[in-house]
C-alpha cells in the first residue's frame, strides 16, 4: 500500500478492496477495478476514534456518543473531509469513516498509520461478497494482494449500517 497497491482484506463486515486512503492514483484504481462512477464516494476505516479529527473538519458531538454505543459495525459519513486523497470524498465534500473493532482490520490501520479505503470486494452494481469465497475471479486478479487470513470462513457478514451526521447535528439514517 506504501507504494500505491490495492488489497483485498477481510474487515468488520465484508470483505473489502482497499487502499491508502491519501494516495489519489491508488483510489483511482479501485473505481476503475470496480468500475464504480467517480462521483461516487468511499469510505475509510481507522482504527481509533481520536484519529477522526484529522480526516474531518469538525466532528459533531453526536459523533462521539454514536461511536461508543454502537453495537454492530457503523460508518458515520461526516461533512468536511480532509487530509485525504481529493478523488475520494464525495462531491459535497463528505467522507463515510467507520472505526473497525475487528482484529486484523484494526491492526492493519493501527500499523498503516494512514486510514484505509474499504470498499465492498465486488464489481459495481453486483451484490457484495460477504465472504472471500464469493469474491469474483476478476476482482482477486485485479489487486495486487489478497490477505490469506480468514480466506476459509464461510461466515456470512452483513454491511455496516449507515448514517449522514449534518453540522447542525441532523442524523439521517442511510442504512440500518
Amino acid at each position: 500500500m506504501r507504494n500505491g497497491g490495492v488489497i483485498l482484506y477481510p474487515t468488520d463486515t465484508v470483505w473489502g478492496i482497499g487502499c491508502d486512503a491519501t494516495n489519489e492514483a491508488a483510489v483511482r484504481r479501485i473505481f476503475e477495478i470496480k468500475r464504480r462512477d467517480d462521483r461516487k464516494s468511499m469510505l475509510i476505516l481507522l482504527d481509533n476514534p481520536a484519529k477522526l479529527q484529522a480526516y474531518v473538519s469538525d466532528v459533531p458531538d453526536i459523533a462521539w456518543d454514536l461511536i461508543e454505543l454502537a453495537d454492530k459495525p457503523l460508518t458515520l459519513i461526516y461533512d468536511g473531509a480532509k487530509n485525504l486523497a481529493p478523488n475520494l470524498s464525495g462531491e459535497d465534500g463528505s467522507i463515510g469513516i467507520r472505526i473497525t473493532g475487528e482484529a486484523f482490520s484494526k491492526e492493519l490501520c493501527r500499523q498503516y498509520r494512514k486510514p484505509i479505503v474499504s470498499t465492498s470486494a465486488n464489481i459495481s452494481g453486483q451484490p457484495s461478497p460477504s465472504c472471500f469465497g464469493e469474491i469474483g475471479d476478476e476482482i482477486k486478479n485485479a489487486v495486487d494482494y489478497a490477505v490469506v487470513f480468514r480466506q476459509n470462513e464461510r461466515t456470512k457478514a452483513a454491511p455496516s449500517s449507515i448514517v449522514k451526521l449534518g453540522r447542525d447535528g441532523t442524523i439521517y439514517i442511510i442504512r440500518k
